[in-house]
């Protein structure tokens, strides 16, 4: 087993296709087939499934790459640290569910570091995305939410990938709508009150599972719900249709502007479902770089000042 050949592994399960693959490395398909044919031979498992409409990852597979995506991300940086050119740019990446503030501290990190030296990368994604992004370490680190309901799948989900949760802060639901929904003006809301307007929520891919919602109390009986895939498309559903979603509470106005609100959701009971513990996630056993401890702080400081 080589490097050379885990790249083109990595790179073939990025583009889903062996000639786009060959084009992207500069090598003949031929050649880039029989690389993939003998370290599979080595391993004793097939990576890919093969198709007219291209190759998909087996099983197996999947479970390779992590691995591999590890290996060569550990060659990329022995490399860039020590290699003869020593030209490169330090790299720091964050994936996170859609938090604004988590953009906001984004922000502020980018602007006290001169850009031309580092690559810097935010990736507002799916729940299960952010886990896979840190445990393959394409992500230094991930930004979500724990709650009672979903604590116990997430973390099962963490520990496969060597992952664990550090908490920042603890906040109730709240509504999120914009300032002119019928209700903006309450202090707080039911589920009673709701049941007029449509529920948003991110969608969180093929096979979703409650556990991956963004959305606190995803597992109420929603009469009206509507999927969305960004933050810039759940606000304009929220003018549109009326539409509201339940969050942290944390909005950012430097970003989002005026024209939203988050109103205290009225939960019966005092249900601790209700209540979200964010924080970060990292690998297990290790120490945050100096860049990703300043975004950290970054978040604390924003978080401070509200």
């Amino acid at each position: 087993m080589t490097l050379q050949q885990l790249h083109y592994v990595i790179t073939i399960a990025e583009v889903g296709s062996m000639n786009k693959a060959a084009e992207v490395l500069y090598i003949s398909q031929p050649s880039l087939t029989s690389a993939v044919r003998e370290l599979e031979n080595e391993l004793g498992i097939s990576i890919f499934h093969r198709s007219g409409r291209g190759v998909s990852l087996t099983n197996e597979g999947s479970e390779f790459l992590i691995y591999a995506r590890q290996l060569y991300n550990q060659y990329e940086i022995i490399n860039e640290k020590y290699g003869k050119s020593k030209n490169f740019k330090k790299k720091f990446g964050v994936s996170t569910q859609h938090y604004s503030f988590a953009v906001k501290a984004f922000v502020e990190l980018v602007k006290s570091f001169d850009t031309s030296q580092y690559e810097f990368a935010i990736r507002e994604t799916k729940t299960k995305d952010i886990i896979q992004d840190v445990g393959n370490l394409r992500s230094e680190i991930g930004i979500m939410y724990l709650s009672s309901f979903n604590r116990a799948a997430i973390n099962k989900l963490l520990r496969t990938y060597n992952l664990e949760f550090h908490h920042i802060i603890d906040c109730r639901a709240y509504v999120y709508l914009w300032s002119g929904h019928p209700l903006a003006k309450c202090e707080s809301i039911n589920f009673e009150q709701l049941q007029n307007y449509p529920c948003l929520s991110f969608e969180q891919g093929d096979g979703e599972s409650y556990y991956f919602a963004e959305e606190i109390l995803s597992t109420n009986e929603y009469q009206r719900t509507i999927k969305a895939c960004d933050r810039a498309t759940m606000l304009n559903l929220m003018i549109g249709l009326n539409g509201y979603t339940l969050c942290s509470g944390i909005i950012c106005k430097e970003l989002n502007g005026d024209d939203y609100v988050a109103v205290p959701f009225d939960c019966p009971n005092d249900d601790e479902s209700s209540v979200m513990e964010i924080g970060y996630i990292m690998k297990k056993n290790s120490s945050l770089t100096p860049i990703a401890q300043q975004y950290i702080d970054e978040i604390n400081k924003y978080l401070n000042n509200l």
